[in-house]
Parts: structure tokens; sequence; C-alpha cells
């Protein structure tokens, strides 16, 4: 396999260097797993003849963004970026746009295209994420489905594969990415890299998701969540929701999918384990009085959903 690891000017240093080091550990322990796997190459592709990463990381580039065809995958690792304003002004730069045009060009017959936290933006740019599934970082979600709505998009899943796409999570994602393209080489050489390099499996971002650090602009779906924060010990009904917003039902619906993917119900029960476990970490209250105070009656019914999160993550 060849891999074209882009990179440009102020992309995320760990991104770029996880990424390298979890191929070139694949490539050198291959022979150790199985001798019939061929060669894993990788190459910096890039705009300029040396780019400098967040950390002040200076690569040489193997080969120009016109080479990206050449492989059988290129990735595009995270810009760098913490906002959604920063991530808007990246993908205006000129080397951003210049990946861009460069990604739209590729044949996805011959290569596959892989991305990380913001570099999904990246890609979500040629238009190749039309009505498939992908992720990105979760506190980018909301800014994310503003800017391409008909993505299906899995603010849950660390690594989400459609077809010839591969999309990873927030930054430290890119190594559940590098994972992913050995595992799809050979899964036994993806558990010996991660044994080798102490690399936990992590197929969801459920359990690092923050609900309130959420940026979402929708005034409805910041009112929706205002007003259920506050009454997360009764029981939920949408319609009433809706009545007390001053919305309907359906238009409540519409709004959450749109900002965070999720049904209004799916948006409850999140915000209520997100209380249960800060009440568990936080206090001595039973699991009898911590469901009464997210709105269980039944304790058995919070920790089902528990088990069910931490499998999930």
């Amino acid at each position: 396999m060849r891999i074209g690891l882009i990179a440009i000017d102020g992309c995320f240093g760990s991104a770029i260097a996880s990424i390298i080091d979890i191929v070139r550990v694949a490539d050198g322990a291959r022979g150790d797993v199985d001798p019939r796997i061929e060669p894993i190459e990788l190459a910096i592709l890039g705009p300029k003849r040396r780019v400098t990463t967040t950390a002040s990381m200076t690569l040489s580039v193997d080969h120009p963004l016109s080479a990206s065809g050449e492989f059988d995958v290129v990735v595009v690792p995270a810009l760098g970026t913490l906002t959604a304003a920063d991530t808007n002004d990246a993908l205006q730069s000129r080397d951003a746009r210049s990946v861009i045009a460069s990604l739209g060009r590729l044949d996805e017959a011959t290569t596959r295209i892989a991305a990380a936290c913001t570099g999904v933006f990246a890609v979500a740019e040629t238009g190749r994420m039309h009505h498939r599934r992908a992720t990105t970082s979760w506190f980018l979600g909301p800014e994310f489905l503003k800017r391409y709505p008909t993505v299906a998009l899995d603010l849950d899943t660390m690594v989400v594969v459609d077809g010839n796409l591969v999309t990873a999570g927030a930054a430290f994602a890119h190594i559940d990415l590098a994972l992913s393209l050995v595992r799809s080489i050979s899964p036994d050489l993806a558990q010996h890299v991660a044994k080798l390099l102490i690399i936990d499996e992590r197929p969801s971002q459920a359990a690092f998701v923050a609900y309130e650090h959420l940026r979402h602009e929708d005034p409805i779906v910041v009112e929706f969540e205002r007003f259920v924060r506050a009454r997360l010990d009764e029981p939920f009904n949408v319609a009433f929701v809706a009545q007390s917003l001053g919305t309907s039902r359906r238009t409540l619906e519409r709004r959450i999918r749109a900002a965070l993917n999720l049904t209004p119900l799916g948006f409850v029960q999140r915000l209520r384990i997100e209380r249960a476990r800060h009440l568990s970490a936080t206090t001595d209250l039973t699991s009898a009085e911590i469901a009464l105070r997210v709105g269980y009656a039944n304790a058995e019914t919070l920790r089902s959903l528990l088990r069910r999160e931490r499998r999930r993550s």
C-alpha cells in the first residue's frame, strides 16, 4: 500500500507524527506477523517543498499535490484549528484551497481518501461526502452540519468507513485512523501494532462528548437544552417541551436533528447520562438517588443505559 500524507503549514503536529509512526511501525513489523504482507510506503504530499506544523516540526515534502492520484490512500490530517471560525478561515487559505482542489480531482475507484478532525472539513469541501456517512471532531459537529447539511454525520463513532472514504474524530483520533488503514491491510498486523504501541481500542467518541460545549447557534436548540437541563429529573414529553418553547414538535425535532444529529429524546438521554456520571463522580448519592435526579424512577434503567454507553465507547 502506498499512503500519501498531506501536510500544509499549521497542520496539527501530533496528527502528522502519530500517522507516520504507526505506519512505519506497521511496515517494520509486517514480516513478523505475515511475510506475505507487502511493503507499506508513506510519503508526504504538500503544496510547498517544506511545511511547518503547529509543533514547529518542519517536514520535507516528498511529492507535490499533483501526484496524489499515484497513491492508494491519501490522508488529510487536522488543519490545526480548534474553533469553527478558525476552521472556516483555514479552509479559505491558499494552501487549503490547493488541497481541496487536488482531492476533488482524485479517482475514487483507485484512491481512497482518509481524513480526521478538521481535515474532514477539507474533504467535505469537495462535495464527495454528499449523502455519505462521516465523522469529525465532536465539538465542531454543529458547524460541520451547518456547512455540509447533506452529510450523514455520526459524532459517536471514532472511525467511519463509507466506501472509499474513511473519516475519524477529534485530534488524537488520527491514531485510530492510522490503525484503521493498517487494519485494512491486515487485522493481525493492526492488532500487533496496537500491542507494540500500547494503543487501546476506542471505537466511539461518545465518552468524550460534553454537550454543553457543543457550539450550535440555533436559538431553538439552545432554548431546548436550557429548558431540559433545568428539568432533567422530570418526565420528558417532546410535545410539551415544544409547546413551552413556542414551536411545533416537528420543527423542534427537525432543528435538533440538524444541529446535533440526534432526536430530542436521544439528546435528553445523553444529557441525563452526562449528569449521572457527574453526580456519581462528585457525590455520595446511591444509584437509586442519582437515577431519580436524572429522571429515571428505576435505577436499573439508568444502569442499563450506562452499560450501553460503555459498550459503545
